[in-house]
């Protein structure tokens, strides 16, 4: 693997090969991003630039730390674990790499805790932190940290990203891909790969005809399926918005190849001559509505069932 290999940040890139190489780099190191978009495979390809190893491959001098799956965050007792591995001199050569993922989910106590380690780690060892936030990590540990923040990719970027994974896709679903990840390549696997991201999208159709037909008998069956992928609420409310702009827009213009659900046509062209711009426009505001209650953590699936009898009244 090189950094040649991971497609975009080119800037962020440049600067810590730059560093590596002119013996500028810094001792410890934030790098900001949603999840999906590539902090992983930066932290990786730096490690082994820092430690001049070629080969993507597990070694002794390379400590990643993650979140235990029995835990919720990072806290106070495993950042002194974290603190004892820093310590331990390297094995392989005099340099080592401390990659934590998830640095948001540290504890305030274990962020402080974690502090002078950030600040003064033993020679011969870089500490990089992976965050989906800036806002969530302390003043201190960021004063202390370059700190990298990667920007979600450009349409041109996540095509070629698309194209490099799935050199078989068809040229139609390469623009759904690409609006569905809005920037983010673990998205696009997200939409090609999971199967639970297929349902939801077939379901979402579904439900679109049986709330035009206005079957409450039928709506009380989609509440198992709610309930399946309550966590993932943000999902579903994004679905059905792409569905919705789709229907609108074939309404309004009538060209498929402006829809970027393409892989669905035939239904969206149905359900453009079954809703009105009225009814569809008062959906996205119940859909709307509905996000804003999931943010405050209303109960979902009493949510989702409001949702849907609203749908069915207008």
């Amino acid at each position: 693997m090189s950094f040649g290999n991971i497609i975009g940040h080119e800037l962020i890139k440049e600067q810590i090969q730059n560093s590596i190489e002119t013996g500028n780099f810094s001792h410890a190191h934030l790098i900001i991003g949603e999840d999906g978009l590539g902090k992983s495979l930066i932290a990786k390809e730096t490690t082994l630039k820092v430690l001049g190893r070629h080969e993507n491959r597990r070694y002794v001098d390379i400590i990643e730390w993650r979140v235990l799956k029995n835990k919720q965050s990072i806290g106070v007792n495993e950042v002194r674990d974290i603190i004892k591995e820093v310590n331990k001199k390297p094995y392989e050569g005099d340099k080592k790499v401390i990659i934590v993922y998830e640095a948001h989910k540290m504890t305030m106590e274990a962020q402080n805790a974690f502090l002078k380690t950030i600040e003064e780690p033993p020679k011969g060892v870089t500490i990089i932190l992976l965050s989906e936030s800036l806002e969530l990590v302390l003043e201190t540990i960021r004063s202390r940290c370059q700190i990298h923040k990667l920007r979600r990719l450009n349409d041109k970027e996540i095509e070629a990203y698309i194209l490099r994974e799935y050199s078989d896709i068809e040229k139609e679903q390469i623009k759904s891909v690409t609006a569905f990840s809005e920037g983010i390549p673990g998205r696009c696997k997200i939409f090609l790969e999971d199967d639970s991201f297929k349902e939801i999208r077939n379901i979402i159709l579904k439900i679109l005809f049986t709330v035009y037909k206005k079957q409450p008998s039928k709506i009380k069956e989609y509440e198992s399926f709610f309930y399946k992928y309550k966590d993932q609420w943000n999902e579903i409310l994004n679905c059905f918005i792409s569905y919705i702009r789709d229907i609108m827009i074939y309404k309004d213009i009538g060209k498929k190849e402006i829809v970027i659900n393409s892989d669905k046509i035939e239904d969206l062209i149905e359900l453009s001559n079954i809703y009105s711009f009225k009814k569809l426009n008062k959906i996205v505001d119940i859909i709307t509505e509905t996000r804003e209650k999931l943010d405050r953590r209303v109960n979902s699936i009493l949510v989702f069932d409001l949702m849907l009898l609203k749908m069915q009244e207008v």
